[in-house]
């Protein structure tokens, strides 16, 4: 089996912290993510900008793992970047994340 290289899609400002637990668990190598700064550095510079830096992160991926939370459904970029990984026929791997601590929380909802 070879190596998959990836691309996480996941709501960034609801769910960075729980994406980072995915991520950091050392699973999946090659991957860093971007800091709150910069994020916010490419949102103002507009849809434009965003997307030039989802093609660019996606380059060379072989695979997107959507990290779903309980709004992902509703997000404009997810969307975008579940499309733009179909289209370039990428592997896609959708994982809960919802129920995992956050920052605000230290225990996971019952619901």
């Amino acid at each position: 089996m070879s190596k998959r290289w990836v691309f996480f899609s996941f709501h960034y400002k609801r769910d960075a912290w729980r994406a980072a637990q995915v991520r950091n668990m050392g699973v999946v190598k090659g991957n860093e993510p971007l800091s709150p700064n910069d994020w916010e550095e490419v949102r103002r510079e507009g849809d434009a900008a965003i997307e030039r830096w989802i093609d660019k992160q996606m380059e060379g991926r072989t695979c997107c793992i959507v990290l779903i939370g309980s709004e992902t459904a509703t997000r404009k970029w997810v969307r975008r970047e579940i499309e733009k990984a179909w289209k370039k026929g990428l592997g896609l791997l959708g994982i809960y994340i919802h129920k995992l601590k956050d920052i605000t929380r230290t225990a996971p909802s019952a619901s």
